[in-house]
């Protein structure tokens, strides 16, 4: 039987890489922690963004996901209060790569997320994961784990395509072990509203996805890109940015939908 969450578990997934991915869990995290709930930030990546854009040296932690996931250390162990996020944080990074190896060794592998973030759910009301561009066994455990899924994308020629893929592999994963699994929202990302193929890809989306798609749109920022590299989520770096009122109105669209459920 499925284990029941308090904490809400949202995961921030596309096969396909450069869409905002990290840049969306990160700053979606920090927006939900300006709005005082209490998020926990997972990082799935082995290339351990989530946690530089936290303000944590990827290349200075004790322990990381991979370990948890493993078994090798308890959850407290693992989770880094992230100071200038306003979340707390389990961080990645390469070393990732070698404990998702040894997790497919592991009995009943796809479940290992979910049953870490059931022992600490009531700790949180919210959990952002950021996944890899993949669909491999960390992602499957993101899925399984998950509520619901915050897909990022850019408005461009192979948006749907991708897209189509990636509901095909949600649709699997509600089939095999997660039949609670949905879409919390397609994100239209690094838009620019000069663009001619970005305006028609963003309404070939609301067309073909309708509601799913959220009304907030994430626009291209350079507050956004330089935030990462000063280890602040663009709350922190910038609050009055575009960028920063994007993620603030995201933020606030998720919260008044799951007000109503």
């Amino acid at each position: 039987m499925r284990q029941v969450f308090m904490a809400r578990v949202l995961a921030v997934c596309n096969q396909k890489g450069g869409v905002g991915k990290t840049t969306t869990s990160v700053n979606l995290a920090a927006a939900l922690a300006v709005s005082r709930k209490r998020v926990l930030v997972v990082d799935l990546d082995p290339q351990g963004n989530a946690t530089m854009g936290s303000g944590i040296n990827k290349m200075e932690l004790a322990a990381i996901t991979g370990d948890l996931l493993l078994n090798e250390v308890a959850f407290d162990e693992a989770m880094i209060v992230a100071e200038k996020s306003g979340y707390d944080l389990l961080p990645a990074n390469q070393n990732l790569t070698t404990a998702e190896v040894e997790l497919m060794g592991v009995s009943s592998r796809e479940f290992q997320l979910q049953k870490i973030l059931s022992a600490v759910s009531k700790r949180y009301d919210y959990v952002v994961i950021d996944c890899p561009p993949s669909l491999n066994i960390l992602t499957v455990n993101a899925l399984v784990a998950a509520k619901s899924v915050v897909i990022p994308t850019q408005c461009e020629y192979f948006a749907l395509e991708g897209l189509s893929a990636l509901m095909q592999t949600i649709e699997r994963i509600r089939n095999a072990t997660n039949s609670e699994l949905a879409t919390e929202g397609i994100l239209r990302t690094m838009f620019d509203p000069r663009n001619n193929l970005a305006l028609d890809v963003s309404k070939e989306l609301l067309r073909h996805f309708g509601k799913q798609v959220f009304r907030t749109i994430i626009p291209r920022n350079v507050a956004l890109a330089e935030a990462p590299s000063y280890g602040m989520p663009i709350t922190s770096y910038d609050n009055n940015c575009r960028g920063a009122r994007a993620y603030l109105a995201l933020a606030g669209e998720i919260l008044r939908k799951h007000k109503k459920t």
